[in-house]
Formats: structure tokens, sequence, C-alpha cells
């Protein structure tokens, strides 16, 4: 190729393929092969581990990227499912566009939650309190069974925004509610991390409880900070 002044040009570095979505695209493929259909279960994890020849840590970071994208669900207690029919030829682009996104998505989170945190040790009412708590005891409940406590993460979060008692920045929170939980899965999915989550959330919750807005802020944002530490960023 040659530019406009005759100069020889060369095209751009073809990206590099990482190994968890080569993985992603051969599960997406093995669907379709397998003629898998929506709500039909996927092998455990240490059979497909086993058949696409790669390491458990491998495929779950795999797993994990087409749940975000939408092509997979986790449940509890039943394994991973097909949740649609993936075109194998767009996962890869699906997942990377994922993680290109994600530290915008984490920026955005922080900017807006820290906020409302402040507001809610400010405004919050003995029903927001209430409503704070349960949402703590579901995820707590969750993750002691073994799971990963997104119901539970997502209403903590929900619960926390309602007692601001801002419209304006409920609204802009469920603007981006699908891109937060994107972050939510790629985050409850790293090894230990319901649980530090789940005390990042009850620190939280007492600051917000003492009407310390100062500290409820502070422990927001190192919530946040906390659970933006996700594999997908850490192999960029």
């Amino acid at each position: 190729m040659v530019d406009a002044k005759g100069a020889a040009t060369f095209p751009a570095p073809l990206a590099r393929t990482r190994l968890y979505e080569q993985v992603a695209e051969q599960i997406s493929r093995w669907i379709g092969e397998h003629g898998l259909r929506p709500g039909d279960r996927l092998p455990p994890e240490r059979e497909l581990a086993a058949r696409l020849g790669v390491s458990r840590a491998t495929l779950s970071q795999a797993l994990v990227a087409l749940e975000v994208i939408g092509a997979v669900a986790v449940r509890h207690g039943d394994g991973t499912v097909v949740a649609e029919a993936p075109s194998s030829s767009r996962i890869v682009e699906a997942v990377r566009a994922h993680a290109d996104r994600l530290p915008e998505i984490i920026e955005t989170r922080d900017a807006l939650e820290t906020k409302i945190a402040g507001l809610a040790a400010v405004r919050r009412t003995e029903a927001d309190l209430a409503r704070i708590d349960e949402a703590l005891e579901v995820m707590e409940a969750d993750v002691e069974a073994g799971g990963r406590g997104v119901e539970g993460d997502e209403m903590f979060h929900a619960a926390v925004t309602a007692a601001a008692h801002s419209l304006l920045l409920s609204r802009l929170m469920a603007e981006i509610a699908d891109l937060i939980r994107e972050t939510r899965i790629e985050s409850l999915s790293q090894p230990e991390r319901p649980r530090s989550s789940l005390a990042g959330h009850r620190a939280i919750a007492d600051a917000i409880r003492a009407g310390d807005a100062d500290a409820a802020a502070a422990a927001m944002h190192a919530h946040v900070e906390m659970v933006s530490d996700v594999a997908v960023l850490q192999d960029r």
C-alpha cells in the first residue's frame, strides 16, 4: 500500500487474541456444533476444560466473558446454560468491546456512586436503612451458600442510590445499569471477591447509618476501586 505521496505504508498491527478470547470463541462454536439452544446446559467446567484442552482458570474467564455479553447465564446450583445462541464470528469482537469500555464504566461508577453514598448518609430514612440491611442479608445468604451474590450486590447499590433521594442521580444510574451489570458479573466472578465485596458493602452501610457523609463517600470509593480489579483488565 502507498499513501498520497507515493510512500509505502503498512497496515496497522493486528490485535493479539488472548487465550480466553480464543476459548470463548471455541465454546461458542461448540455450542453451535452440538445444536444447543437457549436453556440448554453446558457440561461441567472440569469436563469442558478437558474437552477444550485448557486450564479451569482460562475456561472460567472465557465463561465470564460469554456471560457478560449475554451468550450464557450462570445459575447457582444449576451450572452454566445457554442464554442465546451466539454467533462465533462475533464473539471476540463483543468480548473486546466489553473490555474496551470497562475502564470508562468503572470511572463513571466511581464518580456517581461516591457522590450518591455521601448524599445517602445525610438523607437516608429508617426505611432506606431497612432496605440496605435487607440487601446485605440477601447477599450474605447467597455467598454463604456458595453463590456470587450478584442479586444482593445489585439490591445493595440500588438501595443506596434510593437513599440519596436524588431523582437525577437515580436516572443516571438507571441509564448505565446494564453497563454496571457487566462490571458486577466480571468482578464477582473473581476468586474470593464476593466476600470482599460484602465487607465493602458493610463499611458503606455503617457510614450511611452513622450519618457520616465523608466516610460513606470514602468507603464507596474504596469499594469501587476494589471491585474494579478484574482479570480482563489485568490481562491487557
